[in-house]
This record gives C-alpha cells, sequence and structure tokens, in this order.
C-alpha cells in the first residue's frame, strides 16, 4: 500500500520515526519493492551484494528518493548512482535486518545483561554478508535517533535508526564504514526539541578532547599472553599475599621533551621497568576513561567504556596491561560511579529527560563537583554501571578497580544541608538504591573474574564494606575486596606533622588506629588527594628542618610497611618530591641526583623487597593475629614497638623512634629468646640516614633486649634463633 504523502514528507525531512517501514526492501507480490534516499544521484542501478545486477531505480522526487521493484526476494542491496558522468557505490543500511534479537531484548528489559557490551555501542561486525558498523544506544524517550558521523555529512536525515520499542534501544547497521569514524547520537526528544548532539555512552574510543565525538574502534586486542598472571592472581587470597600499590597518573608521571603526554607504549617501556624495579605488586591509574577536562584528572568522566585518547588508541592500553602482566605487576582502575559531569554532550537529559539522572536535584545534584548522579534504582542504569564493571575485566584484563568517592553514594544527605535531600522510604539518610547497585556490582566482578580485586575509597564508618555482598554479610555489606584506611591516613600524617617535642601528647594519633585495624580489609593510602589543593607534598608536611623532614618521612614509611594492612603511595613520593603534584607537568626526576632523594627511593625499595620477601609483614595483613603490641604506651620517649607474625614463620618486630634523640640501651619487650637480625633500619647512611643502629644484629633473653634506635627513625628485627 502506498504511504500517505505526509509520511514521504516526513521521511525525507528526516523526522520521520519508522523509516525502516518505508525504506529499503519489502515483500511485494511479483518480487521486492524498493525505496532509497540516494542524495545526488540522477539514475540507479541495483545490485546484490554479490555483484549480481537486480534492476533500476526510478527517481519519483528531486530530494533523491528513488524507487523500484526488483525481482528477487527481500536482500541487502548495493547501489550504483551515477550524476554528471561519475558513478559511485551505495550499500543500503535499511535493506538490512536487525542484529540485535529477543533474548537480548529480554535480559535488557530485565537489566540481567552482562554483556551489554557486546550489544550497545559501536561494533565492526559482518551482518548478512556485509562488514560495517551495528550501533545502538538506549534512548527509551526519544521521538526519534539518528547515527550521524563523518560518513554521512553529519546529517541526521540520512540514518535514523530502528526502534526497539519494548526496550527503548534504537539500532541500525551501517555497511561499509570501518574503524577511526567519528560519529554522534542525533536524538530528537518525545517533545520534538532536538537535543544536542550526544556522544555514545558505549564508545570505546573518542576523539582527542577538546573534541569530542565518539569513535568507532575495535576495544583492547586479541592476542593476550598473561594467562600466568591472571592464573596466580585467581588462586591466592588477596588478603593473605603481599598488595603494595604505585598510584598514578598517567598523564603527569613523565612527559616527553614537548611536555605532551606519553602514549602507552612509551609508558609501558618506562613505568613498568621502574615498577618491578622498586618491587610495587600494582600499578593504580587514576581514571583513564574519557574526559573533556584535564584537571578533573579524570574523575569526571564522558566516556567509561573509552579509554582516554590522550595516550594514543585503545588497544594501546590493552598492550600496556598486556605488558605489565608479563612482568608480573598489577593493573588497578580508579573508577568513578559517583558521578558524572554536566557537558551538553555526556549523560545530561541524554534523550531529553532526566534518564541516567533523577529528575530531582535534591537526589540527583552532588553540589561538591557540580556534577549529577546516577539514578541507581534504575535497573537500566543500574545495568550500564555494573556492565562497565565487567568490561574493563574482561576486555582489559584489568586486576581490579578502586571505587571512588563510595560514601557519596551511601548517603543522601552527604555534603547537603537541610532541606537539600530527600530521605529514604524509611525516614533515614542511606541510599539502598546505591547499596544495592554497589552490592552488585561487587557480586558479579568476583563471580565472573577469579582474581578480580575492588576498593572502596569509602571515608566513613559504614559497617560491612568488606564483608561480602550476600547473606552471610548483611543488608549493609557491600562486597568489596578492600577499603581505603582513610583513618590511618589523616591520623598519622598529623602526628608525622607535629613538631616532635610535641608529639609525647599525640601518641594516640598511631596507637588508635589499632583499635579498628582489623574490622575491614584495609589498604593503608597516601595518596595523590594528600598532595594537591594547597596541602603541599609528603615530605613538606613532615616536621622540623630539611635533615628531620627527610628522616621523618623515612621513619613513616618505614611504620607504615611494618604496620598491618596493605599498602598504596602516589607517584613521586618514593623519591620525596618537594613540590606539589600537578597534572601540568611530569615529576621532578632530576631531584633522584640528590643523595637524599635518592636515599628515601631506595627506602622504598627495599621496604616492598622485605614486605614481598617476609610473610610475618603480610600473610595476616588483615587478622589480629597477625599483630601484637611490644610497647604502646611509652609516649614520653615517642616510641612505638609492634610484632609482625605469620603462621610458622620467624616474627618481625617494628620499632620507631619519632623523636631527634638517639636511645641507646633501650629496653625493648621481645617474646622469643635468641638473636634477632636488624633487616631494616631507615636510619641507613645507604637511605641518607646517620647511620646509627645495632650492628646487624641483638640478642634477647628474659623476655627483653637491650637495642638502639636511632634518630627520627624506624627499625624492623627479625628473630633468627
Amino acid at each position: 500500500m502506498k504511504p500517505p504523502e505526509s509520511a514521504i514528507e516526513s521521511l525525507l525531512q528526516g523526522t520521520y520515526a519508522d523509516p525502516f517501514a518505508l525504506l529499503g526492501t519489502h515483500s511485494a507480490p511479483d518480487g521486492t519493492f524498493v525505496r532509497a534516499i540516494l542524495p545526488g544521484a540522477d539514475e540507479v542501478e541495483a545490485f546484490s551484494l554479490d555483484g549480481d545486477r537486480l534492476g533500476t531505480l526510478g527517481k519519483i522526487d528531486d530530494r533523491f528518493l528513488f524507487e523500484g521493484r526488483l525481482p528477487c526476494r527481500p536482500q541487502p542491496i548495493r547501489y550504483r548512482c551515477t550524476a554528471h558522468g561519475h558513478d559511485w557505490l551505495v550499500t543500503d543500511a535499511y535493506t538490512f535486518g536487525p542484529v540485535l534479537g529477543p533474548v537480548d531484548d529480554l535480559l535488557i528489559a530485565q537489566g540481567t545483561h552482562f554483556r551489554l557490551f557486546d550489544k550497545l555501542g559501536a561494533h565492526l561486525i559482518e551482518h548478512e554478508g556485509c562488514n560495517g558498523v551495528h550501533f545502538a544506544v538506549w534512548a527509551p524517550n526519544a521521538r526519534s535517533v539518528s547515527v550521524v558521523g563523518d560518513f554521512n555529512d553529519w546529517d541526521a536525515r540520512r540514518h535514523v535508526m530502528r526502534n526497539r520499542r519494548d526496550i527503548g534501544v534504537w539500532e541500525i547497521f551501517i555497511p561499509d564504514i570501518g574503524d577511526y569514524r567519528a560519529y554522534k547520537y542525533h536524538i530528537v526528544g518525545a517533545d520534538g526539541v532536538v537535543q544536542p548532539l550526544k556522544a555514545d555512552p558505549f564508545a570505546f574510543m573518542s576523539e582527542l578532547r577538546p573534541s569530542n565525538a565518539s569513535m568507532t574502534a575495535v576495544p583492547a586486542k586479541l592476542d593476550w599472553g598473561d594467562d600466568k598472571h591472571r592464573a596466580h592472581w585467581a588462586s591466592v587470597d588477596p588478603r593473605k599475599v603481599p598488595v603494595s600499590i604505585y598510584e598514578v597518573h598517567a598523564g603527569s608521571w613523565q612527559r616527553d621533551r614537548w611536555n605532551w603526554f606519553l602514549n602507552w607504549d612509551d609508558l609501558a617501556d618506562q613505568l613498568i621497568p621502574y615498577v618491578v624495579e622498586m618491587g610495587f605488586t600494582h600499578i593504580e591509574f587514576l581514571p583513564i576513561s574519557e574526559h573533556p577536562y584535564d584537571p578533573s584528572w579524570g574523575y569526571q568522566t564522558t566516556g567509561l567504556y573509552a579509554p582516554t585518547s590522550r595516550f594514543g588508541e585503545p588497544a594501546g592500553f590493552a598492550r600496556f596491561v598486556d605488558g605489565a602482566h608479563r612482568a608480573g605487576i598489577g593493573v588497578i582502575l580508579d573508577w568513578v560511579p559517583a558521578h558524572f559531569p554536566t557537558d551538553e554532550h555526556g549523560l545530561v537529559r541524554f534523550d531529553g529527560t532526566a534518564l541516567y539522572e533523577h529528575e530531582d536535584p535534591r537526589l540527583g545534584y552532588q553540589p561538591d563537583w557540580n556534577t549529577l548522579i546516577y539514578n541507581f534504582g534504575r535497573r537500566e542504569v543500574q545495568s550500564f554501571l555494573v556492565n562497565n564493571a565487567l568490561f574493563w575485566a574482561e576486555r582489559y584484563h584489568v586486576d581490579g578497580l578502586r571505587v571512588d568517592a563510595v560514601a557519596s553514594m551511601l548517603y543522601r544527605d552527604y555534603s547537603r544541608k537541610e532541606g537539600e535531600w530527600l530521605p529514604n522510604a524509611q525516614g533515614g539518610r542511606e541510599n539502598w538504591e546505591a547499596v544495592e547497585f554497589l552490592r552488585a556490582t561487587n557480586r558479579a566482578v568476583y563471580g565472573q573474574h577469579p582474581g578480580f580485586i575492588t576498593f572502596a575509597e569509602e571515608s566513613t564508618a559504614w559497617p560491612g564494606v568488606t564483608q561480602p555482598a550476600d547473606e552471610r554479610g548483611g543488608s549493609s555489606a557491600l562486597g568489596f575486596g578492600f577499603k581505603w584506611n582513610m583513618g590511618f591516613m589523616h591520623d598519622t600524617l598529623r602526628y608525622m606533622s607535629r613538631d616532635c617535642v610535641h608529639r609525647r601528647y599525640h601518641h594516640d594519633d598511631i596507637t588508635f588506629g589499632l583499635m579498628y585495624a582489623f574490622s575491614e580489609n584495609f589498604v593503608l593510602p597516601l595518596s595523590h588527594d594528600e598532595v594537591v589543593h594547597g596541602k603541599g607534598s609528603l615530605l613538606a608536611k613532615m616536621s622540623g628542618d630539611d635533615w628531620q623532614q627527610f628522616a621523618n618521612l623515612r621513619a613513616y614509611y618505614a611504620l607504615m610497611w611494618g604496620y598491618p594492612g596493605k599498602k598504596l603511595l602516589f607517584m613521586g613520593q618514593e623519591f620525596a618530591q618537594r613540590r606539589e603534584w600537578s597534572e601540568e607537568r611530569a615529576l621532578d626526576w632530576d631531584l633522584r641526583d640528590a643523595p637524599a632523594h635518592e636515599g628515601v627511593r631506595n627506602l622504598v625499595k627495599d621496604l616492598n623487597r622485605l614486605y614481598r620477601a617476609k610473610p610475618a609483614l603480610h600473610a595476616l595483613d588483615c587478622e589480629a593475629g597477625g599483630f601484637e603490641w611490644l610497647v604502646v604506651d611509652d609516649a614520653g620517649n615517642s616510641v612505638f614497638a609492634w610484632l609482625r607474625k605469620g603462621p610458622g614463620v620467624n616474627p618481625v618486630a617494628v620499632v620507631s623512634n619519632m623523636t631527634p634523640a638517639m636511645r641507646t640501651n633501650y629496653r625493648l619487650p621481645l617474646p622469643l629468646a635468641g638473636k634477632w637480625n636488624e633487616i631494616l633500619n631507615s636510619d641507613s647512611i645507604h637511605y641518607g640516614g646517620t647511620g646509627k643502629g645495632n650492628l646487624g644484629q641483638v640478642k634477647a633473653a628474659d623476655g627483653h633486649a637491650m637495642v638502639t634506635l636511632p634518630p627520627l627513625a624506624t627499625i624492623m628485627l627479625e628473630y633468627a634463633g
């Protein structure tokens, strides 16, 4: 039946909601009826994909609308268009059937599709005998959605998509285009208002900022060589093995001679050997997903599925991860489901409605960062985020995710004044939708990727952050592998910033943390947050003159590596960077030429070596049985001492003297009689210290030993029998 003129008019204007009903091939009594819009053409011949001539089409409208009947079944059609002595080929997107199927519809509708990244976004595939790109996007409230890009002159009339109404997903297969093609979505809202062009929420690559179009690309790589690494982590309990993390901002660890970012291959050549040399077990990157604004450090992402183009193509990041794994180094990504920016090409009012966010700003606006909050209670939004966590594990083989700003998700009143937030159904401040999202994420990644680890940056006393997200952990348990110990960081840095003569009055800044050190599985973080926004470097935080600052820092690092919990150190602090960190420049690597700075780096290297080699220092990091106080109350001398223990291994005593006075013949309680070897001394000349110590060994009898405690130093003594 011939469509009404109004439908044809709407079609030609690109506003017809269901172009597949009018364009493409359709069964007719005498073969196949075909209709196509072919801009610029005067004459059109139709061919099968195999090259068989099927017939001709006639122009029925000067706006390049063609129709014809072909003696064949409905099938993909390729046209030879001719005008002014020139001809060209066009394969008709509207002659191809859908790619998504009923199983996808069911799983997407339920919010239980764990392979959304295989279905939504832009995928280079072969479909019905032709290579091209399949585009699919969720926009349930849109009147129409078109793909626009450099392959169709950004013309929204050319590729209006098919609406799978039951699930609100729009799709189209566009033949004969490949990778590295720029595209966006042109979306008309239900009210007829055209939205700003939107980047693809599932884009695997984006243009380099300030451009912000999505790019067609193949995510990751196929030829991985990291089976041994992944098998190892799948076989161990991360709580009982060494985990020492080097936190890195990829854009400022090092720069090239033009002060531009290193690409992933150059980073691999330089960063991976350095981390191996330093003895860390993992690299943790600040967010590397696409983001428009450099000073956000990646925490305001607009492309959760796209490694940022600042460092090259997506496959470059995959090569980096593979290289790190082959060298025995794990890779953790900072992940930001807590909020998203309001950039108009991003998720904000994606289809003209509050789709990913909340309509009410009391639920959906984050004042701290001027950003929006995901609607965690919407199953499609939760699925989008859970799938993103699975995506990094699946496609890029990352070893874990550190989830940023967890507390801001858990509490509806986070950083809000009275009247700026809405209570939950029970009248409380807990965001139970966010709790369920975090639980679902942890269940998914731990269930599908053995060896994967999640870390929570959670700054409150929420119960059960690292308890299993099932009936064993209780309704508030989140299921993370580890939690950042923010209390350790704040208390101990406050202590180290005090003048040494005042430390005796603040002894509990060090001791209090052991009251809760085993309530969660903790990571001790000296992170980027402590060396920005006027806070100075870790070296600058230490009290005293220049010598004392270096001694304090060395004593502090050794205390931290002897303290129960996994370790994390931000880049540059391993060689005592003096300046505050800035994302605009590389670290001050020239400082390594100074003996005091290189001495700190030597200490960190040896601390990592000891931490990995001595099970007493790591095997019971998360269990009270691995810790025993030796000296807890010597506030007058600002001395702390404890024992680290592990099953079936010799214990290690960790002793810190936090004053510049050397303590000779200090009576140190030790539970085992015999020789104790001094396996570390932060006052060693090798580290820039004075060289005071115990000549390598002390002897214990009658429950104690008389030891020398160097000034502003931490020593470690291992029982040798």
